[in-house]
């Protein structure tokens, strides 16, 4: 059988896809909203729902991943969750220009489309991540970690910037037509992206007399009852809720409390992801030098991250109650750096800790993490943006609301640095089982502590 690691061309090329998978979900969650909201003058609150229903949908992550790790090849969950993907993103388009005519059946076919794209995004998202965990050695887990996100960020970036030129002067013929290519192009990408990557298939081993195929609620008590997996879910949920949950605050903030324009508000932002690509990068290139000790160095940057982002975001409240004269730029930029130092390190976690099971457990356990993290982005940005209006309503001034939320935010992150340093490393024996070739690249074992 074929079990060579991935090589550095290989990893570039998954990153593709994330690349393509990012292109597409950033048409439909900001640049349909925004048609929707704006240009059909229709109420917040519907775009909003169907972005978070797309979030809902992606509960079924663990179903997918299961699915992966029962068949011999997780190529074909790629390719397919991939052509959800990109049909639920053309009728989301078509969708959206129905709604100018027919708001019902508009809506309705919006909820079709927004279900297909959290369907997409769970079985392509999941299959890859458990493919990175599957074929990449430990060593090289925080640059593929960095490597594969910064490809979907820069993927963001140019479609974003690439599709808004196009789509002036508007029309949703255009908004068809842009959106009929990006998606086209992107499952193009896929599929030469994917095509020889994964190799052949390992020999299916001989059944055991009487022993059933292992059903999804089997594995799915099995994982969730695994220290591990569990503690490692809980860790999730908590940072991604603290991470998401200045994500539609942040812009009014600069906005209400230092009087920024619409555009210098913007340019704040871009500073944000300025900070994020560059704490990505550290993160990926000291990765190499991390040694056999990769558990423990992931945790320990992955701690560092969950910090410094808290350190950043106590910052933002200082800025909120001390106002003009305050250095908010430089504290955005700390707060996007420790964000992409917490990411890399939390991904290149993810991907050790995915094989640490009993068997071919990839897959449902990247599964049973992407859902954690797809309920608290759902759960954080919603709950940021709620607990500002509650604080203005209770506080004579809007500044006092920021800073409230801000200090909780910061407050996640540190129970989240706390979570994971309860988080063991991976264990030798348990990835030895799944790869040998892996066996001289890990540390100690790990454990959970009580």
């Amino acid at each position: 059988m074929t079990r060579e690691s991935l090589g550095w061309l290989g990893i570039v090329r998954l990153g593709l896809v994330q690349s393509a998978l990012g292109s597409i979900v950033v048409l439909t969650t900001s640049t349909l909203n925004r048609v929707m909201a704006v240009e059909l003058a229709l109420p917040v609150m519907l775009p909003a729902a169907l972005v978070a229903w797309h979030y809902a949908v992606q509960l079924s992550r663990p179903r997918w991943g299961h699915g992966s790790d029962m068949g011999r090849r997780r190529t074909p969950w790629i390719i397919g969750g991939m052509g959800v993907l990109a049909m639920g993103a053309l009728l989301a388009a078509n969708a959206t220009a129905l709604m100018g005519g027919s708001l019902l059946w508009g809506t309705v076919l919006a909820i079709v489309a927004f279900t297909m794209i959290g369907a997409g995004v769970g079985a392509a998202g999941t299959s890859l991540l458990a493919l990175l965990a599957t074929r990449v050695t430990p060593t090289r887990r925080p640059a593929a970690a960095a490597i594969t996100w910064i490809m979907m960020v820069a993927g963001i970036a140019v479609t974003a910037g690439v599709a808004g030129a196009l789509l002036d002067p508007f029309s949703m013929q255009r908004l068809a037509m842009v959106a009929s290519a990006i998606a086209l192009i992107a499952f193009l990408v896929t599929l030469l992206a994917v095509t020889g990557v994964e190799g052949q298939p390992p020999p299916v081993a001989a059944p055991v007399d009487g022993e059933p195929k292992p059903t999804f609620n089997l594995v799915l008590r099995e994982t969730l009852a695994d220290p591990q997996a569990r503690m490692f879910g809980i860790f999730v949920f908590v940072s991604m809720m603290a991470y998401s949950a200045q994500d539609l605050i942040l812009e009014p903030f600069a906005g209400l409390v230092f009087g920024m324009t619409p555009g210098q508000s913007t340019q704040m932002s871009g500073v944000q992801h300025g900070g994020v690509l560059l704490g990505m990068i550290v993160v990926g290139a000291l990765g190499g030098m991390i040694g056999k000790r990769s558990g423990a160095w992931m945790r320990g940057w992955t701690v560092l991250g969950c910090v410094g982002s808290a350190v950043a975001l106590l910052a933002l409240a200082g800025a909120a109650a001390v106002g003009q004269g305050w250095p908010i730029r430089a504290t955005v930029f700390g707060l996007g750096l420790f964000n992409g130092i917490f990411a890399v390190a939390a991904i290149g976690s993810m991907m050790g800790l995915a094989g640490a099971g009993k068997g071919s457990r990839e897959g449902i356990r990247m599964g049973v993490w992407g859902a954690s993290q797809a309920i608290a982005f759902a759960a954080g940005g919603f709950l940021g943006a709620v607990g500002v209006d509650i604080g203005r309503q209770f506080f004579a001034e809007t500044s006092t609301a920021f800073l409230v939320v801000f200090a909780l935010e910061a407050a996640l992150f540190v129970a989240a640095a706390g979570i994971a340093l309860r988080i063991g490393g991976v264990s030798p024996a348990a990835a030895s089982e799944r790869d040998p070739s892996f066996k001289t690249s890990l540390g100690s074992p790990g454990h959970v502590e009580a």
